[in-house]
């Protein structure tokens, strides 16, 4: 149990400022796409059958789109804004696949904050090694809010 502990929280909505950029690569593995299929039990021939991917107009197996939009989520959850933050809403696109084994580098920009109703609004864009953009979006995160001090209404929920 984490009471009394300090908790690394991500950056209030008071230090964050429209222009802040994040980029980092994301290398896709085997392993990461096994371990997604695994989790949700998707058995799209689409993402692990090469037999099945060489016959559509892909060539090979794809990168499945809601695992690509796990890796944009963890980066403002670990990142910017960082722990305590969520995602209200997105649209994001895909534009061409991304295939196993690739490196996509992904950029997020904060290009609005509004105090009023606690959120950030984030762009997205993914290239793949090719220099392609394959992922492009907004987002409406919700940066962490700070936590009050410790007293006896905190235990109430418990």
């Amino acid at each position: 149990m984490l009471l009394g502990k300090k908790r690394k929280l991500g950056r209030e909505i008071k230090e964050m400022s429209v222009g802040e950029k994040l980029a980092l690569t994301e290398k896709v593995e085997d392993k990461d796409i096994l371990l997604y299929l695994g989790l949700t039990d998707d058995a799209n021939p689409l993402f692990i059958q090469h037999d099945y991917a060489t016959q559509t107009p892909y060539k090979k197996p794809i990168v499945p789109s809601i695992m690509l939009t796990g890796m944009i989520t963890s980066a403002i959850s670990k990142y910017l804004p960082g722990p305590g933050s969520h995602v209200l809403s997105q649209d994001i696109q895909f534009p061409k696949p991304v295939y196993h084994y690739a490196t996509v580098q992904l950029l997020l920009e904060v290009v609005e904050v509004n105090h009023d109703d606690h959120t950030v609004m984030m762009t997205v864009v993914g290239t793949n090694e090719k220099d392609e953009v394959v992922i492009n979006g907004n987002l409406k995160v919700c940066p962490p809010h700070r936590l009050g001090g410790m007293d006896a209404n905190v235990l109430d929920n418990f």
